[in-house]
């Protein structure tokens, strides 16, 4: 189940009484996944209304929360969240949803119980980075992270096909983060602010790869004992329950100053 972040929710968010429709665990899941989407959009990452970021319902397996098809990230809330099973029902009429997202990400709720919440957007530097054969190179530090930790995917055309649904998940196998070749980025984690921890730097790292490649320079890689050891040295592989939730409250007090109100 999802966790719940520790001590660094601000006032307002924690004393806000959830609406009757959903218990307290659920709405803490929708507040954080709303705010996944905020962020998100401030530091770039999103892709117009496509894409999506999902957390699993606390306490109930085969359901999850996903954007309302038509939002721009930068205006989810968590009230506006839809939430869905895994054969792609909507439990809250009137709500649409964007069927290749159901697609992508029921496929990993399904088959990974310890991935609570799965992010995929399409980013410049991702997408980019999705179309080299090379893939991620173990180049700098933000991309030794994950170093032997990331699969590949490759491209079926747009996901509307459930079929693809069982490659998918054999490519991602027992990384939390993949390249969807041709198409972007994924991660996910065990809670909210994992997926975003991952994804944020897996970004990063295409980002500095890019600019290094665009470059025309000498490219210097550490050696292979070196990048087996700086991914050891990072929580998302040692504790990945942990990953991400050190950095969420402030995250959440730069929301607070920017751009309020994911909370309603």
């Amino acid at each position: 189940m999802l966790d719940k972040p520790s001590s660094g929710h601000n006032t307002e968010v924690q004393d806000r009484a959830p609406p009757a429709y959903v218990c307290d665990t659920e709405w803490q899941a929708r507040v954080d996944l709303a705010a996944c989407y905020r962020l998100i959009a401030h530091f770039g990452m999103d892709d117009t209304i496509f894409g999506h970021a999902t957390v699993r319902v606390p306490g109930s397996p085969n359901e999850f929360l996903i954007n309302p098809f038509g939002a721009v990230y930068s205006e989810i809330t968590a009230s506006s969240l839809v939430k869905i099973d895994h054969e792609g029902k909507s439990l809250e009429s009137g709500k649409p949803v964007n069927a290749a997202g159901f697609v992508i990400h029921s496929a990993i709720h399904a088959a990974r119980p310890d991935v609570n919440c799965v992010i995929h957007t399409h980013t410049r530097a991702g997408v980019a980075l999705s179309c080299l054969a090379e893939g991620l190179l173990p180049i700098n530090q933000f991309a030794l992270e994950f170093a032997d930790h990331i699969g590949y995917h490759d491209y079926e055309g747009i996901a509307l096909n459930l079929a693809e649904r069982e490659r998918l998940v054999a490519d991602l196998g027992n990384h939390n983060a993949l390249v969807l070749r041709n198409h972007g980025l994924l991660t996910g984690g065990y809670t909210v602010p994992g997926a975003f921890y991952l994804y944020y730097y897996l970004e990063q790292a295409a980002r500095v790869q890019m600019d290094v490649m665009a470059s025309g320079g000498k490219i210097i890689t550490p050696a292979r004992e070196v990048q087996i050891h700086t991914a050891s040295q990072y929580s998302s592989q040692r504790k990945p329950k942990e990953t991400g939730i050190r950095a969420w409250p402030a995250m959440l007090r730069l929301l607070d100053r920017v751009n309020p109100g994911y909370a309603e």
